[in-house]
């Protein structure tokens, strides 16, 4: 037994993970639990992939084995499919259901997955898709997007909302905290409806 819960956040640089690692980080500390985390990315300001790895109560590295995260929160619809290797069996996917395709991935040609053909790819865990963009922008700033994420998340995280929301009023600017809150709660509605099984 591993004995901790992990989460794995992944998207693409620009999108707020390493904050948003930080956010749960600083929530596991407010409630006294132990918490391991690390942040892996390659060429992040030019739209590389960008890793987050949150491991609570656990006693081994910071680094999430593929095969054993408890949950996936993807930024970034083919950046969920990409590292969906990491769940394990019955691991949970809070998938924002936009895409960012890199250039390079035009210069090359290559084929892009349709939003359907990722969703297939997925079907074996469950899944709750967020319009995690859209939610952002109407809580006031799109750059809200990976709070309204973990909003979604929190439903499933073995963390209170209160220490959550805590931890986003004491790291994001102060005069974002009332923006980031409305789209904390954005999303913990969006995942309640996923939480429920409503549309």
């Amino acid at each position: 037994m591993k004995g901790s819960y992990d989460i794995l956040m992944v998207g693409i640089g620009g999108q707020g993970i390493i904050l948003a690692s930080n956010i749960l980080g600083e929530a596991c500390l407010i409630e006294g639990r132990s918490v391991k985390g690390a942040e892996t990315h390659g060429m992040a300001q030019r739209g590389g992939s960008v890793e987050g790895h949150i491991r609570i109560d656990g006693t081994l590295g910071p680094l999430i084995p593929p095969g054993t995260a408890d949950i996936l929160i993807a930024f970034d619809m083919l950046e969920g499919l990409r590292y969906s290797h990491y769940l394990a069996p019955g691991g949970r996917i809070i998938l924002n259901s936009h895409m960012v395709i890199p250039t390079s991935v035009f210069m090359q040609g290559a084929k892009v997955p349709t939003e359907q053909e990722i969703l297939d790819g997925l079907a074996h865990h469950p899944v709750c898709s967020v319009d995690a963009d859209r939610l952002a922008a109407e809580s006031g700033s799109p750059l809200s997007q990976n709070v309204v994420m973990l909003g979604a998340a929190s439903r499933f995280l073995p963390l209170k909302p209160e220490s959550l929301l805590e931890a986003v009023g004491r790291l994001v600017p102060k005069k974002t905290v009332e923006i980031n809150r409305k789209a904390f709660e954005a999303g913990r509605n969006a995942g309640e409806r996923c939480q429920t099984g409503n549309p």
